[in-house]
């Protein structure tokens, strides 16, 4: 009896898997050829980035000498995108820029 319950475990636990993996690509099928789909992934992403910021600097007292590496590396990070149009670049430029004055403002 237990052989048979362990066997019929595994076929189900492995059928609930292949079923749970294989959904969303079942679900996603029609959406491909929708416009607002198409829409939205030209629009997201820049959203997001939108949404990112707001949230990580809404709390940023200006006046304060903390908020000097956070600015400076945003600043470094939109003008260099603007400038090369290489997220990767500008991802990292602005991580450096902030580590290197995160790392200089706090310590003294």
């Amino acid at each position: 009896m237990s052989d048979t319950y362990a066997v019929v475990a595994v076929l189900v636990t492995a059928a609930v898997t292949w079923s749970l993996r294989a959904l969303p690509f079942a679900a996603l099928a029609p959406l491909r050829a929708s416009a607002t789909v198409r829409y939205l992934s030209t629009r997201m992403p820049a959203g997001v980035m939108v949404i990112l910021v707001v949230y990580c600097l809404r709390d940023l007292p200006l006046t304060e000498s903390r908020a000097v590496a956070p600015t400076a590396a945003l600043a470094v990070t939109v003008g260099l995108h603007l400038w090369r149009r290489n997220a990767l670049l500008s991802i990292l430029a602005g991580t450096a820029v902030h580590v290197a004055l995160a790392g200089a403002v706090f310590a003294h």
